[in-house]
This record gives structure tokens, C-alpha cells and sequence, in this order.
């Protein structure tokens, strides 16, 4: 079991699966580098790292935030619920430097305090004090932060509390009735984080300072203002720390939230689903495409045309014609046959090992492919990451777009190679070559001994010899001889260039299967590939986003 999920055990909130959703968010972050903005997965990485902590931190306490601007009456407020003078108060300049804390319970706070950046100068233990209360007993896990004034003219300030407002489980932000539609705290504050509603409480300070006729309606114009911020649920109260008026309906809200143990897994769900909102809204969550074999194969047809197939099948026809015709042919005249070219030779292809070291290269001399079958190449690649990237985010279709072009350059050197490694199976004769080379050496036999046989019958005629030939039917053997020998193997030979043209183009399909099965190896490797890769990785965004926003 992971470090997260095993925080999230510790966090002993009923049903909680905010450790999963964690993990999913990192998942998602870590499946969608390269492809969205840096900053924005720097900043969801870091969520969910500040998730992993506070779920192995101590699950028994609450971390109460209070926040507010500078004579806010935060540090007075802080100073009534803890019942101590812990923070000094200030109304013209800010006081609070530095977060103050006060914690009920000391029991596990100690690794709490020292991730929250709290130094021990800087807390004390409410249990630790001689008196006692039921409102402490209401607080018990509490670790009760103020915290720096967000407008403090001293940039570390407000860091300093920008930064604890990113930790506290609750976040108690208390407005002046003079500045509470500040806009400020709404801009910078309230409304971000209006996904965090559940956590937030708002506290109208020094309610005292109103005349009563005027407090209805400033209450009423508060709540009209964290309507408009997003936050129309979060609860209002009207306080006043220095007379203590409403504080206790204020430390009941508070403790209930920490007697019910919800308020750190609702805190952390809240920062997850924002930072996964966050990515999703960028990123996207529509279901990618798929590639039709449509558009598989006109990628294929359109690199196969520019990388020359067609040139290289036309002549695998050719050069399997003339060489099984030199094998087939009649030997008086397929000799001729030799002094034509070998177009695949030409094309330096199927040289055979020797004919390759002896050109010294492993190019082809195909002609390079013309600016239409690039065009083609480009529009075929377009229409792939079209399909799979239709009603995708920007980003994804870009980098799809990316992915499919990214090796390109490789692409021509590449189809080249395939076509120069590709058996094109031409240099095996057809099995019956070797029969049909041998009945026309046997008929060529035949016609020469007929031939001979007849001259030497000439030459005893001449000698007034009367020597008989043997006949069969009214012809003369030596005749049939001589006459069927060259009569045969030239109907023989007719008889086989039909065979050799069905031979030749069953040739040519042949080799045309494996080219196109080597060009599609191509585009698998350096189109194809690459987009599945993209869409792998957008797949997993979309997935663990889902369980994230769930």
C-alpha cells in the first residue's frame, strides 16, 4: 500500500478516498508533462505533495486558520478563543509577523507544527495551562494558527500567510466593518477558492462598533458579497472579540467542525478537485478518436506512392519477365533477352549481396518523391491526428500534430532502406523453368542431330549411296527431327510467355504485399506509434482526472 493511502487510513474520516484521488492527480500530472503548461502541473504536483504530508501527519487535529487584513481584529479574536494573550494587537501598522499557534491537545502536534513552519517560540500548548474550560474540551486537536496580515506592506508577510492559508484544514477569514468589500480579499482570496467553501467560516469583527439599526443589513450586504464570490453557503458571524459579543455561537460552528474529524479530508479534497479542475479545464475530458483503417490505409497508399512502389513493382513485373524468358525462351534467341537492362538493377534493387558491396551503397536510385505525393504524405498524416485529436483540447491536438510529424525528416531515408532490404523475389525461378529449360535443350538436341542426320543422308546421296531413312508416316525422322525440335521449341516458347506473364505479375503482387508490409512498418514506427504513445498518455489524464473530479 502506498504512503498516501496509508495517510489516508490514518485520516480517520468515514469513507474518505482523498488518498486515491492524490495519487490519481499525480498521475494525471505525471502522464501530462511535455503536453500542458509547466507551471500549471508544478502547481498540481505540489498539491497533491502537500496532500501526502498532511495525511501522514496527525489525523486527531484540526488546523483553524485565522486570516484577515491588517485592524481586522484578527490577533483580538485569536486572543478570546484561546482565552490567553498570545498575540499582541495591533489597529494602525500590522502586528502579526509571524503565525502564532495555540494548540489543545499536544499529543501528535509536534510533526504537525514543524510541517506547518511553526517555530516552538511561536506556540504553546493549551493543555499546558493551569485553567481549564468546557469550550477547551469543545477544542480538543485543535491547532489554532493567526496568521500574518494578508495586506501587510512587508512582502514576507503576506507570504507567510498565503502560504498557511494553503494548510489550514479551516480557514476563519475576519473582515472589518470598514474594509469587508475590500476588494482584495475577494480577488485575491474568496473567490479562488470558492471550491473550498465547506472549509471557509466568515467573521464580521467589531460588530460593536456598528450602530444596531445598521447590522442586519451590513451582514446582509456581506452575504451578498460572498454570493457573488461563489460562497452563498459559508457561514457569517457577527462578532465582537472585545466585548465578546457572538463568540460563543462562533466556538460552538468551530468546535463542531472539529468534533466531526471532516474538516482536514474535506480541506484536502477541496485542493485536490481544484487542482484537478484546474487541469481539467485546460486538458479536456471529451474521449479521444480512433483510427479508421480508411485512413490507416491511405497513409499507407500515400507512402507507398512516394516512396516509389509502384515504380519498384512495375519493374519487379518486368525483370521477372525477362528473366524467367532468358530460362524459358528458345535458346536460339533468348540470349537477346540479356542485353536488355535489368530495370531492378537499374533501380539498385536486388543486387544480391555482391552487387551491393561493388555499388558500395544500400540507396535505391527511385526518384525522389514529388511535391504532390509530399502533399499527400502531409494531407494523409493531417487526416490521422485530425481523427484521433477531434473535439480535443488545443494542447493535445498539438501535440498529436507533434507526435506525427516529429519524425518526419527520417521518413525518406527510412522508405528508402525498406525498399532496398525488401525481398522482392525475383531471383527464384518458377519451379517449372528447370522442366521447361530442359525439354527445349532436349528439342534443340534433336533439331541439331535431325539436322546433322539429314546432311549426312545428303552427303551419301551425293556419293550415289542409297541409304533409307526411317519414317514415321509419310515424314522422314531426321525431318521430324530437325523440324520438331525447331518447330517445338518455338510453340514451347509461346506456350511459356503466357506462363511467364501470369508468373511475372503473381511476382509483382507478391512483392507488392511485402513492400506495402514494410511501409506500413514504417508509418507504424514514426506516424502511428508515436500518436498511440500521445493518446495513451491523454487517455490516463483523462481517467485519473475522472476519479479526481468524482
Amino acid at each position: 500500500m502506498s504512503t498516501i493511502l496509508e495517510g489516508a487510513k490514518k485520516l480517520v474520516t468515514s469513507g474518505s478516498d482523498v488518498g486515491r484521488k492524490a495519487e490519481a492527480l499525480d498521475a494525471a500530472v505525471e502522464a501530462a508533462r511535455g503536453r500542458l503548461d509547466d507551471q500549471l502541473l508544478d502547481d498540481a504536483h505540489a498539491v497533491s505533495s502537500r496532500v501526502s504530508e498532511r495525511l501522514r501527519l496527525s489525523a486527531k487535529h484540526t488546523v483553524i486558520g485565522l486570516a484577515g487584513a491588517t485592524g481586522s481584529g484578527k490577533s483580538s479574536t485569536f486572543n478570546a478563543l484561546t482565552g490567553l494573550e498570545l498575540s499582541a494587537v495591533g489597529v494602525r501598522r500590522p502586528t502579526t509577523s509571524w503565525a502564532t499557534a495555540c494548540v489543545w491537545g499536544s499529543d501528535g502536534a509536534a510533526e504537525l507544527l514543524t510541517w506547518l513552519g511553526i517555530p516552538p517560540r511561536h506556540h504553546v500548548t493549551r493543555d499546558s495551562m493551569l485553567d481549564s474550560s468546557r469550550a477547551d474540551e469543545a477544542f480538543d486537536g485543535v491547532v489554532l494558527l493567526d496568521l500574518p496580515d494578508h495586506d501587510s506592506t512587508d512582502v514576507s508577510h503576506h507570504l507567510e500567510a498565503d502560504r498557511l492559508v494553503q494548510l489550514a484544514d479551516v480557514l476563519v477569514w475576519v473582515l472589518d466593518p470598514q474594509k469587508y468589500a475590500d476588494a482584495a480579499i475577494h480577488n485575491r482570496y474568496l473567490k479562488p477558492m470558492a471550491s473550498h467553501a465547506k472549509t471557509m467560516v466568515v467573521v464580521l469583527n467589531h460588530i460593536d462598533t456598528v450602530a444596531e439599526d445598521r447590522r442586519e443589513a451590513m451582514i446582509a450586504d456581506v452575504r451578498r458579497l460572498l454570493a457573488a464570490d461563489g460562497l452563498p453557503d459559508v457561514p457569517v458571524f457577527a462578532v465582537s472579540a472585545r466585548n465578546g459579543t457572538n463568540l460563543d455561537a462562533l466556538r460552538k460552528e468551530l468546535g463542531k467542525r472539529v468534533a466531526s474529524k471532516k474538516a482536514a479530508r474535506m480541506r484536502l479534497e477541496a485542493d485536490v478537485k481544484a487542482a484537478g479542475e484546474r487541469i481539467a479545464d485546460v486538458s479536456g475530458l471529451t474521449p479521444a478518436g480512433s483510427l479508421d483503417r480508411e485512413v490507416i490505409a491511405e497513409l499507407d497508399d500515400a507512402l507507398a506512392d512516394a516512396a516509389g512502389v509502384p515504380v519498384v513493382v512495375h519493374a519487379v513485373e518486368t525483370s521477372a519477365q525477362q528473366r524467367a524468358a532468358r530460362a524459358t525462351g528458345w535458346p536460339v534467341t533468348a540470349w537477346v533477352t540479356k542485353l536488355k537492362p535489368d530495370p531492378l538493377k537499374r533501380l539498385h534493387l536486388d543486387l544480391g549481396r555482391e552487387g551491393k558491396a561493388l555499388v558500395k551503397t544500400s540507396r535505391t536510385s527511385l526518384p525522389e518523391a514529388s511535391p504532390v505525393q509530399r502533399a499527400r504524405v502531409d494531407s494523409a498524416v493531417r487526416a490521422a491526428t485530425d481523427q484521433v485529436g477531434l473535439g480535443l483540447a488545443r494542447p493535445w491536438q498539438l501535440a498529436l500534430r507533434s507526435a506525427a510529424t516529429g519524425r518526419l525528416d527520417e521518413l525518406n531515408d527510412r522508405l528508402d532502406h525498406t525498399l532496398a532490404a525488401t525481398d522482392l523475389g525475383v531471383d527464384r525461378l518458377p519451379w517449372w523453368a528447370s522442366l521447361v529449360r530442359l525439354l527445349q535443350w532436349l528439342l534443340i538436341v534433336a533439331a541439331v542431330v535431325g539436322g546433322l542426320w539429314l546432311g549426312a543422308l545428303a552427303l551419301v546421296g551425293y556419293l550415289q549411296f542409297d541409304v533409307p531413312s526411317p519414317k514415321v508416316g509419310p515424314v522422314a525422322l531426321p525431318t521430324l527431327f530437325l523440324g520438331g525440335g525447331i518447330l517445338g521449341g518455338i510453340v514451347l516458347a509461346l506456350l511459356c510467355k503466357v506462363l511467364v506473364g501470369i508468373t511475372a505479375r503473381s511476382r509483382a503482387r507478391a512483392a507488392d504485399r511485402r513492400l506495402r508490409s514494410g511501409i506500413n512498418a514504417v508509418a507504424q514506427e514514426l506516424v502511428l506509434a508515436p500518436l498511440q504513445v500521445e493518446l495513451a498518455s491523454y487517455s490516463t489524464v483523462r481517467e485519473q482526472l475522472t476519479t479526481v473530479l468524482k
